[in-house]
């Protein structure tokens, strides 16, 4: 269960117990792979080591199914010793702002420079199918919370790094980009809400990553986002929606996101 100690505290515990536990010295990146990613991870390069989330301090099991729970270590094509996490915390389940960024920090505090965070989500831009995995250009925050504490402040003018941006293009040319747009969750956004969502200037919605990106930028680290469309946001999908179809659409989806993140690990 996550630690009443300073939450930076309990990052660089983590972070000890980590690179101990998996012989390491640090890492160099890391990757949180979101709901529909987790398949991905098989691609990524060498396994040197797998740990269960929970036996890290300040972490808990995931709640949310298709998230698999464990921190994996791989050596990747480009040499670098990436931090794998197939699972995350998401702001709804009420542990708190803190709890919800503490990989990002625990990376951080392990030597981390750049973080690659994906998600499931609702697409506006009926453009974008299914299936469909989109750069996360910018971000729109609904969760009315932050992991900034006191007189913390972080520009975000270029929260999300166009220098990553280009090099997944170098992988996928033809990937789109988009606005993502955060809600607290964990009911599904409205009809009106995902409207309201358009005109604020979002093309995606969902429920984690933003959290996350403002506390990588507060530790310095370079981040890359990507979200999988698993479904046309609800008052555009013509469907009921589900977690079932987000599931769904990750397992259609899964050849080609891990063709996208093995060709990232090429070359970060």
């Amino acid at each position: 269960m996550p630690s009443a100690e300073d939450p930076k505290t309990t990052a660089t515990h983590a972070a000890q117990t980590l690179v101990e536990r998996l012989g390491l010295t640090r890492i160099d990146l890391a990757m949180v792979l979101g709901s529909g990613w987790s398949a991905a991870a098989d691609d990524l390069g060498e396994t040197l080591g797998e740990l269960a989330l929970a036996d890290l301090p300040g972490f808990s099991v995931p709640a949310v199914e298709g998230h698999g729970g464990t921190l994996r270590a791989v050596r990747t094509p480009a040499g670098k010793v990436a931090a794998v996490f197939t699972g995350r915390t998401h702001f709804y389940e009420g542990r708190g702002v803190d709890a919800v960024v503490h990989g990002v920090r625990t990376s951080a505090a392990a030597g981390a420079e750049m973080i690659v965070l994906t998600n499931g989500c609702g697409g506006l831009n009926r453009d974008w199918a299914p299936g469909t995995p989109v750069l996360i250009r910018d971000h729109i925050n609904l969760t009315g919370a932050s992991p900034l504490h006191g007189a913390t402040f972080i520009d975000l003018t270029e929260a999300y790094s166009a220098r990553l941006r280009a090099v997944a293009r170098e992988v996928d040319p033809d990937l789109p980009e988009g606005v993502y747009v955060q809600f607290r969750g964990p009911a599904y956004e409205t009809p009106a809400e995902v409207r309201m969502a358009g005109v604020l200037g979002g093309d995606l919605v969902g429920m984690s990553t933003t959290l996350e990106t403002v506390a990588a930028r507060e530790a310095g680290l370079e981040v890359l986002g990507i979200s999988l469309v698993t479904n046309l946001a609800a008052g555009i999908s013509p469907t009921p929606l589900s977690h079932a179809e987000v599931i769904e659409a990750g397992l259609h989806a899964g050849p080609k996101l891990r063709g996208l993140l093995a060709g990232l690990a090429a070359r970060l």
